[in-house]
């Protein structure tokens, strides 16, 4: 029996794809198009879609355990149920969810409030899964890194509650730990749920000073206005993405993303290694060029 990764081509998945091949588990890798991305030899593809109920059936069907993500689109929690009934209906008893911290607060924000409607059915049902609710993504900056080279202007509109920022490596490494957890284990285990943040709160004056030490050069935060952000997001996507995106940051400008105390130590146990910082994620970015 193996593990299958949904969203297998992202960020997050190919990562856990990664870890979980150089841990010697036997993966697949829920693809919708063949051929898409190269995986480590071992990891098997399976061609699926997450609302094509029969091509689900058919991949969950040899699955012991399984990692459900859900890309931000407007049926993700219809994907994310579809998913979660015909696991039980497979028998899958070892299952982890990537979530989204403080989706009680962020109500209003559609990528956000689908998740607890996702955590409710799990819950209810007592299914057998580790929760997973990470925090803003350092790898979300990629998308910002040409203004911040060529303007000298950080335009996250992030405001000063404090973002603990999480690398998605980190992620991914949690997200490993746990699967093979439930996986190895001999019988399903209890549910649990765990917050992934980084290990230092930031703000949009503060993440500016980390990239001015990185560049050499003075660079500014661009301030706190989520409209002209939402505008810019539009010129190049979907305007109900880029409407998203607001209210969400909207939302991080109010409540932050932080976590409980003893959070990062927990995770670092978890993972078994120090939880990346922002500036070393920035100094990586540079280097890069």
């Amino acid at each position: 029996m193996s593990i299958l990764v949904t969203g297998a081509t992202g960020t997050i998945g190919s990562l856990i794809i990664q870890g979980l091949s150089e841990a010697g588990a036997e993966v697949k890798a829920l693809v919708r198009q063949p051929g898409k991305r190269d995986f480590a030899a071992g990891v098997s593809e399976v061609v699926a879609d997450l609302t094509d109920v029969v091509s689900m059936r058919a991949a969950l069907s040899s699955v012991r355990t399984l990692f459900l993500l859900n890309a931000v689109t407007p049926d993700e929690v219809t994907q994310a149920l579809i998913a979660l009934n015909l696991a039980q209906e497979a028998g899958i008893e070892r299952i982890v969810y990537l979530s989204v911290i403080h989706a009680d607060r962020f109500s209003n924000v559609p990528h956000f409030t689908g998740k607890p409607t996702v955590e409710r059915m799990i819950e209810t049902l007592d299914i057998p899964a580790t929760i997973l609710r990470p925090a803003y993504f350092m790898q979300n900056e990629h998308m910002v890194l040409q203004t911040i080279r060529d303007y000298a202007v950080y335009p996250m509109p992030i405001g000063s509650a404090g973002v603990s920022m999480i690398d998605a490596r980190d992620i991914a490494d949690v997200a490993v730990a746990e699967l093979l957890r439930r996986d190895r284990a001999p019988s399903a285990l209890a549910r649990t749920t765990l917050e992934l943040v980084g290990p230092q709160a930031l703000s949009g004056e503060s993440v500016a000073g980390i990239w001015s030490t990185a560049l050499g050069r003075e660079v500014t935060y661009g301030g706190d206005d989520v409209a002209a952000f939402e505008a810019q997001l539009a010129a190049y996507g979907p305007a109900w993405l880029a409407y998203d995106m607001r209210l969400m940051m909207a939302g991080i400008q109010t409540f932050g993303m932080q976590a409980a105390e003893g959070t990062v130590k927990r995770l670092e146990a978890i993972v078994g290694h120090p939880l990346r910082t922002y500036e070393a994620f920035v100094r990586e970015a540079v280097a890069e060029g």
